[in-house]
């Protein structure tokens, strides 16, 4: 089937020091080889930056939600960034919203860090149609949904279909 419009992606990830941003850039170009990304960091707004040019805290918070979910609601699919002990919650808001939406979503964490010993939130692992440990197996995924454009299965990276496991 051929498509009429480019594939649309929403990449959520911590965007607030230098190397997490530097980081999200290298990723979307990657991505960006596929699909079109909506970066926040980049297409939506900062808010240090936002109150810098002089206006209210509360009416900065106010652009940045309006326009950033607007652009998830926009998106085929989000792919969220959920390194660290816990994940960034900005990014925890916006994978269970897209979710909500029913929006495809891929996780993506290269990081062995936990905040309990059993794992990472059951409510951020089992929001995510499949998780990836490496840029190579997400940008792998990537290329598997716009090639079939049919859902791609849970992964726990091992190759086990947990929907089967769902009563």
């Amino acid at each position: 089937m051929k498509r009429l419009s480019r594939t649309k992606a929403y990449l959520a990830s911590p965007l607030f020091n230098p190397q997490e941003r530097e980081f999200n850039l290298k990723l979307s170009r990657r991505l960006e080889a596929y699909l079109d990304v909506f970066l926040p960091q980049r297409d939506g707004e900062l808010l240090t930056e936002l109150v810098s040019k002089g206006r209210s805290v509360t009416v900065c918070q106010e652009l940045i939600y309006a326009k950033d979910t607007a652009a998830i609601e926009g998106c085929d699919f989000l792919i969220a960034v959920l390194d660290g002990r816990t994940v960034d919650e900005g990014v925890a808001f916006e994978l269970g919203y897209a979710r909500a939406l029913g929006k495809i979503c891929l996780g993506f964490k290269s990081d062995d860090r936990v905040m309990v010993s059993t794992g990472d939130n059951p409510l951020l692992v089992s929001a995510c149609h499949y998780r990836a440990s490496s840029v190579d197996v997400l940008i792998d995924q990537v290329r598997c949904l716009l090639d079939q454009e049919t859902i791609i299965p849970k992964d726990t990276g091992e190759g086990i279909d947990t929907d089967a496991l769902t009563p």
